[in-house]
């Protein structure tokens, strides 16, 4: 059985690209620690605000996945955790906790973050989430851990032919809103976008997809909206 999904998953994605391992957190809930995904290649003219897009590092040329936010000629900014968009805030509602397991995740052994403090390990780590929406519609949740210094930030106005990208873990993603030369993500420019995200082939919670034991047949061939 598991050669028979492997040897799918490889062809799938020879097709659509190279094999895409998510492994870090910047972008839970939406996509978790050891989700493999496959994408759509898109030119960056034909995507809409709200698409996770697959898009090289500026500077580094390290593959990122995050959630476009930004326009070009657009104003960004982040005030008191709350997402503004040419000044206008979007609309957002408070909806159930989200929770995980405060254990390592993913081949890096990666903990999450939680807003309940040191739970150990095997506890319940908890983050607020929000179900945000974008001026087109677009709804998709975010989290929250706690005041952070990225929830109040300047204006970041959008250069032309560049977007502008977020993590939908906020407090745990460095993106468009931290500079270059900071580490983070910057502007992005259209050149370096690869395609759209489209769809969770297979996820696994353990260090390797052959670990079994903690696959989440429940995403199998999700969509990622």
């Amino acid at each position: 059985r598991l050669a028979v999904i492997s040897l799918f998953i490889l062809g799938i994605s020879a097709f659509f690209w190279r094999p895409f391992f998510i492994v870090s957190g910047n972008m839970v809930p939406t996509l978790l620690i050891g989700d493999y995904l496959i994408m759509n290649y898109k030119p960056a003219e034909d995507l809409e605000r709200g698409d996770v897009v697959v898009f090289l590092h500026p500077q580094s040329r390290e593959f990122f996945v995050k959630r476009l936010i930004g326009l070009p000629n657009e104003n960004i900014q982040m005030r008191d955790g709350l997402l503004y968009i040419n000044d206008v805030p979007v609309e957002v509602e408070k909806t159930d906790m989200f929770m995980q397991t405060f254990e390592p995740q993913g081949p890096h052994d990666m903990l999450p973050q939680c807003m309940n403090g040191t739970v150990g390990l095997g506890g319940d780590c908890m983050a607020e989430q929000w179900i945000e929406t974008l001026p087109n519609g677009v709804r998709h949740n975010v989290l929250n851990v706690g005041d952070q210094a990225l929830d109040n930030t300047a204006v970041f106005t959008v250069p032309a032919g560049h977007y502008f990208f977020m993590g939908d873990n906020r407090d745990n993603s460095t993106d468009s809103r931290v500079r270059q030369n900071m580490g983070g993500v910057g502007f992005v420019p259209f050149e370096d976008i690869v395609g759209r995200a489209d769809r969770i082939m297979f996820s696994s919670a353990g260090r390797s997809m052959l670990a079994f034991w903690t696959w989440r047949g429940d995403r199998f061939f999700k969509a990622v909206e």
